[in-house]
């Protein structure tokens, strides 16, 4: 049970940039390395934690967790994935007024912003191959992706249009 604890205190001390970065680390540590879980149940998780409110690394730990150990490896889990950025941003605050305007500092979240997008559109097409995306029905994520950004949908819409769409194409297929 500890072990989970661990693996998500890994995780969570490795990252920058924040929940979807992890996403790299999760796949690598939870589906590959542990087995706890396929890609295509990662994927479905990953889904259930961005519709869930709340921090969306933390939302995957508890679900892993919950899925493993039940109430107890969703807690450990959790905490083990809170506690590094918690430990890390109590330290940064109790100096962060002396580095505030630190051109070195600046430069080097500068450096590492690209790295942050790296570190997410990375698993992004790693999934999209265990999502079974392929050149038939691309569109439906660069769709998505184009309304929510640049038309401004909100992702609930999307979301909704989505469900409701893969529930009509469920029901076509079965006929």
């Amino acid at each position: 049970m500890f072990e989970m604890f661990f693996t998500f205190m890994r995780i969570g001390l490795f990252t920058i940039g924040g929940g979807y970065a992890m996403i790299p680390l999760i796949e690598e540590q939870v589906v590959r390395r542990k087995q706890w879980l396929t890609a295509e149940e990662l994927i479905d998780l990953i889904a259930v934690a961005q519709s869930c409110p709340g921090i969306f690394a933390v939302n995957i730990s508890i679900f892993v967790g919950y899925r493993r150990q039940g109430i107890r490896g969703a807690f450990l889990c959790a905490l083990g994935a809170v506690l590094p950025s918690f430990l890390i941003i109590l330290a940064i605050a109790l100096v962060f007024h002396q580095f505030r305007d630190n051109w070195v500092v600046e430069r080097i979240f500068r450096g590492i912003r690209p790295a942050v997008v790296a570190l997410i559109a990375a698993p992004v097409f790693r999934m999209a191959r265990s999502a079974r995306i392929d050149r038939y029905n691309a569109w439906i994520p660069i769709a998505s992706a184009i309304a929510i950004w640049l038309l401004g949908v909100s992702p609930i819409y999307v979301i909704l249009l989505a469900a409701i769409g893969g529930y009509a194409y469920g029901q076509y297929i079965k006929e």
